[in-house]
């Protein structure tokens, strides 16, 4: 009996020494469960940087490798090697046939020079010492109908015309009032003709030959000597002239009346530096999306939009103070009603209500596809090259419609190629459609759901043959 007590106590010393060690172990698998909660979600956190990283990676890839085929990098701008790089590409997606042969097909119109039939100058050669064949000499030998060549070349001449400027004194007060300098001229000074001004112009602004360069140019082929300061202003000068004829008034009158515009913006800065900055446009942002990876600027910023007509007859550069919707729907010609030619960008489509039609620069969809088939994994971009194949497949068949004399396609033929082009859109569409990209959507995803929104836009020039299927050669 008395020994029950001391079993008893020491039977509770060990429940609680037994309590401890639990209550220790308990904790402890508490302190090492956080350790783990935090190591996994480190590991989580390092995994989604890897991914992100990756998908920055595929992107910045992408951009590397992309050239004046597949974005709006200008050519100049290109990497090393691109030019080789796109033609072993071109020369790829080409499919030759046996028969096929090299160079120009028939009726391909060649762009060779032709013989002048009036030629300025007439000039005999010396007749020929020997025979070519067996080296027998050729005195007394007969003569037979002579051969040509004709050889275009420019004479440069430089002309230096002093106008003399009369002075009548009046009877009256005794005034002396001297001719007016004509055109270009200005009394007691020297200046430069309308050639070498053309020429600085030409050279600047078409050429983008900078100034220094510029005067170094035309002194070397004209034998002139002009400065870079002259050569700067140049463009001013013109400029200016043309404002007081009213050149702008009256090339916007005559872009209006024309049926067919092509129409395109860069950005360059040709504002005067103290014009004021434009304001944000509010609830703009979402209609400024650019599909072509152009890496411009904010719309914000100054641009040139260029219009013309097809066929290059009429040219108009204007400077625009942003690429927002506003400043192009002023800087289209505001009377101009027919079908206008256009990139991806979509401040152009709230124009619709006042004209007929848009068409979507097919070359431009051919660059995002270009950019697109790039991407992998393997083949699984392929479609994006059916659009291409589809779209040179369309423009073969409205020339060959055109050349038949025919006004539509027909309808079977172009159903054939909108459900070819429709099959490789929602192929984009649902194997992108949830594939991971560091910038958002799959530029796969982005691309295919383009197609099927602008489809109409697309085959526009399908259905009217006045409408290019291109305006790439603004560029």
């Amino acid at each position: 009996m008395s020994d029950e007590p001391v079993a008893g106590s020491e039977q509770g010393d060990l429940v609680s020494r037994l309590r401890a060690v639990i209550a220790a172990k308990d904790e402890q698998i508490a302190v090492l469960k956080a350790g783990l909660d935090a190591a996994l979600a480190r590991l989580e956190a390092s995994a989604e940087r890897e991914r992100r990283l990756e998908l920055r990676l595929a992107e910045l890839e992408r951009r590397l490798s992309m050239d004046s085929s597949d974005s709006g990098t200008p050519s100049s701008k290109e990497r090393i090697g691109a030019k080789e790089a796109r033609r072993a590409r071109q020369e790829s997606e080409r499919e030759r046939r046996k028969d096929r042969k090299r160079g120009g097909q028939p009726g391909h119109q060649g762009k060779g020079l032709k013989r002048d039939p009036d030629p300025g100058e007439k000039k005999d050669a010396a007749p020929p010492a020997e025979c070519r064949s067996c080296k027998a000499s050729l005195d007394g030998a007969d003569a037979v109908e002579p051969r040509w060549a004709q050889v275009i070349d420019a004479r440069i001449i430089k002309m230096v015309t002093e106008w003399a400027l009369p002075g009548l004194v009046c009877a009256c007060c005794g005034t002396v009032t001297f001719a007016e300098p004509p055109a270009g001229a200005h009394a007691g000074s020297v200046s430069y003709g309308p050639a070498l001004n053309a020429a600085a112009v030409l050279l600047c602004c078409y050429g983008n030959v900078p100034p220094e360069r510029a005067a170094q140019v035309i002194g070397m082929l004209l034998g002139i000597e002009v400065s870079a300061g002259w050569v700067d202003k140049a463009a001013a000068r013109v400029s200016a002239q043309l404002g007081k004829a009213g050149f702008e008034e009256a090339m916007l009158a005559a872009l209006a009346g024309e049926d067919v515009l092509a129409a395109d913006e860069t950005p360059v800065n040709v504002l005067d530096k103290n014009a004021p900055a434009p304001e944000p446009a509010a609830g703009e942002d979402g209609q400024e999306k650019d599909p072509e990876e152009k890496e411009k600027p904010a719309s914000g910023s100054p641009h040139v939009l260029i219009t013309r007509t097809p066929d290059g007859r009429l040219t108009f550069l204007q400077a625009i103070g942003s690429r927002r919707k506003g400043s192009v729907a002023i800087a289209v010609p505001p009377g101009f009603t027919g079908y206008l030619i256009t990139d991806g960008y979509t401040g152009y489509q709230h124009l619709l209500t006042r004209l007929t039609g848009i068409q979507q620069c097919a070359q431009h969809v051919i660059r995002r596809c270009r950019a697109v088939t790039k991407l992998g994994p393997g083949g699984l971009q392929n479609w994006a090259a059916d659009v291409i194949a589809v779209l040179r497949d369309a423009h073969a068949a409205v020339e060959e419609a055109r050349a038949r004399g025919s006004t539509a396609l027909d309808q079977q033929v172009l159903d054939d190629l909108l459900e070819r082009y429709d099959t490789a859109a929602a192929f984009g569409r649902t194997h992108n459609r949830l594939r991971d990209w560091d910038t958002g959507n799959h530029p796969g995803y982005a691309l295919g759901c383009w197609l099927e929104e602008y489809r109409e836009q697309v085959f526009l020039f399908t259905r009217s043959f006045a409408v290019s299927w291109t305006n790439v050669s603004i560029r």
